[in-house]
């Protein structure tokens, strides 16, 4: 009951990211969601996935095959007096597997735990997509701020040092007062280069996952509340994380496996069936006088086969070892899954808690210091204070400041790590409202049936947006010419 309240609340919280000119953080999901290369690439790996389950249903399915030949006897014997000159043959035959020692039925089983697995893979995949958007959607806005309060800062310290040397020129001030003032200013020119630097890059990464360039961004929907205790995380991730799941079932494709391997050593029956005609192209007994001869002849057979194996070289024993030590394997590989399933959810639930209590404290002292510098500033008028302490206070703003706006980002990005870690980080638990979502048990329910050697799907085209033309730099997209787009021709050697 408790899985289930959470992800309708996650469900609710996502969905009311509000409309608007600026883009917003649903609109940053929805076009991940339609054109990143990772998550159009998985949905194609998962349908290579479906395929399994069809190539192994056809190891139960009866194979036809037909051929013809045509033969020209060059040289006969000379006392072959029925030998022909020629002759055509065509012939069909059937095998029909009655049983292949649980080799299919087997193939069948690990083939669709396969199919389960990558479903959970692709949930995954989308989930690790998402979080990376949001992270890229905030790392766009807390750098933005951070470069608009380094340029507010900038400023202010511009507008301090005329200020300063208006007083040292009446001689109000030393030199002293103007150099540090120069001295500020010009540490705070270079905090703005490279909070840009840091935008431009942060911009690059929204424009690599997104598949489009941030503008304007809309603060975040709210998260949902999460379980109160770390105890009943962990309960949630454990049940419902994809990593986790995709492991458990790959671990029962392994045990599958073990039995496909044991088959070998079992006998196999199968039922045959055999048409053949001949055509000697009234050629035959061209050598032979007052003698009649069929010219042509038909003969069909059927038939039961069993293949007893008694000796093949230690092979099926090897076999038998090799997925024995595989599925040995995929269980010490669920345990490590669980174990960073664990950490995670733990991690970032702390982490989450941490970041909520920063930002009261950095609340607090942005609060505080913007009453402290303003009062600095009365006092250095009346002169108990002098220009450093002024200096001081508006350094001790600005960290503030941007402390919170870190804290701010931290915390809602530790808070969608930890929705990821519960398995409530996908399309289906975010309310993307509008948007179609990937049903994967579409194309298996298309497939797995499929008998036919001829339907093939159309040319694979690319469905992920390309961003070779998209350039940003810290106030946004940059305009880029025609001719600078087009490709470079090397030079001839």
């Amino acid at each position: 009951m408790r899985v289930g309240v959470f992800r309708g609340t996650a469900l609710i919280a996502l969905s009311i990211a509000g409309a608007g000119q600026a883009e917003t953080l649903r609109d940053a999901l929805v076009s991940a969601y339609n054109s990143n290369p990772t998550l159009t690439g998985s949905r194609a790996g998962q349908r290579a996935v479906d395929e399994g389950v069809a190539i192994a249903k056809a190891g139960a399915r009866p194979t036809l095959n037909g051929n013809a030949s045509y033969t020209e006897n060059v040289v006969r014997n000379a006392n072959a007096f029925t030998a022909p000159e020629r002759l055509i043959n065509a012939g069909v035959g059937a095998t029909l597997p009655i049983y292949q020692g649980g080799a299919v039925k087997n193939g069948i089983r690990a083939a669709e735990a396969r199919v389960d697995a990558g479903r959970a893979d692709l949930r995954s995949d989308e989930s690790s997509i998402f979080t990376s958007a949001v992270t890229a959607y905030m790392d766009v806005i807390r750098d933005q701020a951070i470069v608009d309060l380094n340029a507010n800062n900038v400023k202010v310290l511009e507008t301090n040092l005329q200020a300063t040397r208006d007083r040292f020129q009446v001689g109000d001030l030393t030199r002293t007062d103007v150099a540090q003032s120069e001295a500020r200013l010009a540490i705070a020119q270079s905090q703005l280069e490279s909070s840009q630097a840091q935008l431009v890059g942060s911009r690059e990464f929204y424009l690599r996952i997104v598949g489009h360039v941030a503008t304007a961004l809309e603060p975040p929907p709210p998260l949902p509340q999460f379980p109160a205790s770390a105890e009943d995380a962990v309960d949630v991730s454990i049940e419902n994380n994809p990593s986790l799941i995709s492991a458990k079932r790959n671990s029962q494709a392994a045990g599958y496996d073990i039995r496909v391997a044991k088959s070998a050593r079992l006998p196999r029956i199968s039922a045959t069936a055999d048409g053949n005609y001949i055509n000697y192209l009234n050629s035959i007994g061209s050598g032979a006088t007052g003698a009649a001869f069929a010219n042509t002849a038909r003969s069909a057979s059927a038939g039961a086969q069993l293949t007893l194996p008694l000796y093949q070289g230690g092979l099926p024993a090897a076999q038998v070892r090799q997925a024995q030590a595989r599925a040995s394997q995929q269980l010490e590989l669920v345990v490590e899954i669980e174990r960073s399933v664990i950490a995670q959810t733990r991690a970032a639930l702390s982490s989450y808690s941490a970041s909520q209590a920063v930002i009261r404290s950095s609340e607090t002292a942005v609060s505080a210091n913007e009453l402290a510098l303003e009062g600095v500033r009365a006092e250095q008028s009346v002169g108990t204070r002098d220009v450093l302490d002024v200096l001081n206070a508006e350094q001790e703003l600005l960290n503030s400041r941007v402390q919170l706006v870190t804290a701010r980002h931290d915390s809602y990005v530790a808070g969608f790590n930890l929705l990821a870690a519960l398995g409530r980080a996908e399309a289906r638990d975010l309310g993307l409202d509008g948007v179609t979502l990937y049903d994967p048990v579409l194309n298996y329910d298309r497939v797995r049936g499929r008998a036919g050697d001829f339907g093939d799907d159309p040319v694979p085209t690319t469905q992920a947006t390309r961003t070779v033309a998209e350039v940003v730099g810290p106030q946004g997209p940059v305009i880029v010419p025609p001719a600078a787009q087009q490709p470079v021709t090397p030079a001839p050697r």
